[in-house]
């Protein structure tokens, strides 16, 4: 099955060797997103709230690119700096996925790219 790569300028681009995502069959896997600003190539300024919008909404974008909606994700994996800041990152996911809402992973990790307190990545299957 061939691997078509999903690229949007309505996303940051990639940093590195990877695509924005890639489309295999119907499934949809997304590289991680971070609260990168499409526009500048930079870190959205504010706190985990801030952060974890920008880092959606370039989650958002690269789902349109690939055809489909949030509705259509059906898994999502978080990555935080600090656990801490769950709650919030939570109030902030609910704002962009309603039920039945995804599967989901929750991880702290010591570091994010750029220095960033928020990174999410997911699966979407399109019919």
């Amino acid at each position: 099955m061939p691997r078509i790569p999903i690229q949007t300028d309505a996303a940051p681009s990639a940093i590195g060797p990877y695509s924005q995502a890639t489309r295999a069959g119907n499934t949809v896997f997304f590289s991680g997103q971070i609260p990168l600003d499409p526009a500048t190539g930079e870190v959205v300024e504010g706190g985990i709230d801030a952060q974890a919008r920008r880092a959606f909404d370039n989650l958002k974008a690269v789902a349109a690119a690939a055809g489909g909606s949030m509705a259509d994700i059906a898994r999502v994996g978080l990555y935080l700096t600090d656990l801490s800041q769950f709650a919030a990152v939570n109030a902030v996911m609910a704002e962009y996925f309603e039920s039945p809402y995804p599967a989901r992973s929750t991880i702290e990790v010591s570091a994010l790219p750029k220095g960033v307190l928020f990174e999410v990545d997911a699966v979407m299957v399109l019919d």
